[in-house]
């Protein structure tokens, strides 16, 4: 399943926004390399490039569609596509930063994955990750609601599969604190108004539902959204101005060598 950077662009202010609080995070320095593992279309990217004008910025993404298109937007940056669970630097080229935004909730390992990176990374290195922590909320409640709900729902049988359960703040911090030494891990809920359950469906068509889309034909996929707009409707009631509230809860770790 390759990814569209049109259709996940299209809330590209909402979805920088936890990337700028990450990269703020991170304990200011003056590194030699930077990698943007899972750098999307290039949006996290530009990030990166203002924060620190004078490294070297270095793109990493699975989808071929993201890099084409992040190699459109910033010409003069270095992007790769690559295996994010097994990618590591050229032993001759060290980076200073890793950093990684709203990618590994797709990504299983985190146990021996994450140490591995942080491991990667010299004295006063930083791994830097926000991942979405929504399981629970009923934007993806409703997903596995309607996939069950029609007779798509044997193809649909394995779509949770895809995104991996996040732990608990506790966790990541015992993970990772005997490979750094700091470990800043917060949660925070954003509330993105939006232009009604039309609105949180297209923002996830970017995401999460692709998985519930992708093995389903074009007459199904009309049809798991219609019940996928029945079952989170109630959960959004419209405010005052006809805009609905998605709550969006995302973990932060920033793990310094």
């Amino acid at each position: 399943m390759d990814w569209s950077a049109k259709q996940y662009v299209k809330f590209e202010d909402e979805r920088t926004r936890p990337a700028r609080d990450l990269l703020n995070a991170v304990p200011t320095r003056d590194p030699r390399r930077v990698v943007d593992l899972g750098c999307g279309p290039g949006n996290t990217t530009e990030l990166l490039l203002e924060r620190f004008p004078k490294a070297e910025i270095i793109g990493i993404d699975s989808s071929p569609d993201m890099v084409t298109n992040a190699r459109a937007r910033l010409s003069h940056i270095s992007f790769e596509v690559a295996d994010l669970t097994t990618w590591r630097p050229d032993p001759a080229a060290p980076v200073d930063i890793i950093y990684s935004n709203a990618v590994f909730q797709w990504i299983a390992g985190h146990e021996t994955i994450l140490p591995r990176l942080v491991g990667l990374l010299p004295d006063g290195g930083s791994l830097a990750i926000q991942m979405p922590d929504n399981l629970d909320e009923p934007s993806h409640v409703g997903m596995r609601v309607a996939a069950k709900a029609g007779a798509w729902s044997a193809k649909l049988a394995k779509a949770e599969d895809s995104h991996t359960p996040i732990a608990m703040a506790a966790a990541y911090y015992a993970l990772l604190k005997p490979h750094a030494r700091r470990v800043d891990i917060w949660r925070t809920v954003y509330n993105h108004p939006l232009d009604g359950i039309d609105g949180i469906v297209e923002w996830f068509k970017g995401s999460r539902l692709r998985s519930y889309l992708s093995p389903l034909d074009p007459a199904e996929r009309e049809a798991f959204l219609a019940a996928y707009r029945a079952a989170i409707t109630p959960h959004y009631p419209a405010t005052p101005d006809g805009k609905v509230l998605l709550a969006f809860p995302r973990l932060f770790i920033v793990a310094t060598r």
